[in-house]
């Protein structure tokens, strides 16, 4: 899918786009794509092209990503309260794993429809679905920048994008097909272009789910590797042990870690966890931590956790 939110390491709460210019980016690009896939539909009915009509199919999928991103946006900004402690900050994960799955289900249907066509091709009007495909490129670059200028540091934001950057692609393929179809009567090329459209949709479609599905699984960010933190944090002076480590995110771009720290017998564990804040934040860019800091017990070192979670870090 390329490089998403998940891949970067994010501070936590601070995001360079305000959720204003977000909404106002994402509106331009749905108008956009709604008032073309409606001229496509009706183009693609009257040119007998399959691909223009899988082409609007994942403009619908486009649009629906972008009003389940505006809602999204919204929900994500009300603040914490009641059971919701973290808010409605993961409605954005919601979106983008919804528009995963929708990409992947339609993609089965043309790849059904794609071979059957494959089998039995249809009349196809080349020049239409040809001119058809190069306005359709010029509203995806349009659209596509629109929402390049949003917050792509969001999962919700980045699956919009990634919709319609799948998007372009397919109306190139969708281009070249129409003139492949033009010029040499091939018609089962229009065919072809639609499994290249499904193809795309399957790869967009999986690295959303897999994404979302990550954080719903309270899996770290994948920039991040757990057992080299906590290696990491072990080794800071008068630190005896780190156990308990959790890292996840919150929603993306906003990972949290919480640790069990065992600290030196007399050590000042004030200090020692701002040191610990402080490599997290300039190293690994979390801000949002929880550390339990505790002193050796020489009479029972292990009275704190009986059974520690995960693996235990311990110092040189």
């Amino acid at each position: 899918m390329g490089e998403t939110a998940l891949d970067h390491g994010h501070g936590g709460h601070s995001h360079g786009v305000s959720a204003d210019a977000d909404r106002k980016w994402l509106t331009l690009a749905l108008i956009l794509i709604v008032g073309f896939m409606a001229a496509e539909v009706v183009v693609g009915v009257i040119a007998g092209s399959l691909a223009l009509i899988t082409d609007a199919g994942h403009m619908l999928t486009d649009a629906v990503s972008i009003v389940l991103a505006l809602i999204a946006i919204r929900l994500a900004a009300r603040p914490a309260r009641g059971g919701y402690t973290y808010g409605l900050k993961r409605a954005e994960i919601l979106s983008a794993q919804a528009n995963g799955i929708t990409l992947l289900l339609l993609a089965a249907y043309f790849v059904f429809e794609g071979v059957r066509r494959l089998i039995e091709p249809g009349e196809v009007e080349g020049l239409l679905v040809f001119v058809t495909a190069l306005v359709g490129i010029v509203v995806n670059v349009a659209a596509t920048w629109c929402i390049s200028r949003a917050n792509r540091s969001s999962l919700n934001v980045e699956g919009a994008y990634q919709h319609i950057l799948n998007d372009l692609y397919a109306f190139i393929a969708t281009a070249i097909a129409g003139a492949v179809v033009w010029l040499t009567g091939f018609a089962r090329a229009d065919a072809i272009a639609a499994l290249v459209v499904a193809a795309l949709m399957v790869k967009a479609g999986w690295g959303l789910v897999r994404a979302s599905g990550r954080i719903f699984l309270e899996a770290a960010p994948e920039s991040v590797d757990p057992a080299a933190v906590g290696a990491e944090l072990a080794e800071v002076g008068a630190v005896a042990e780190v156990h308990d480590l959790h890292i996840w995110q919150i929603t993306s771009g906003e990972a949290a870690l919480s640790a069990h720290v065992i600290v030196a017998d007399g050590a000042d564990c004030h200090a020692i966890r701002g040191e610990l804040e402080r490599i997290l934040l300039e190293r690994h860019h979390i801000d949002h931590t929880t550390l339990q800091v505790d002193h050796v017990c020489a009479e029972d070192p292990d009275q704190h956790c009986v059974e520690p979670h995960g693996q235990s870090y311990r110092g040189a």
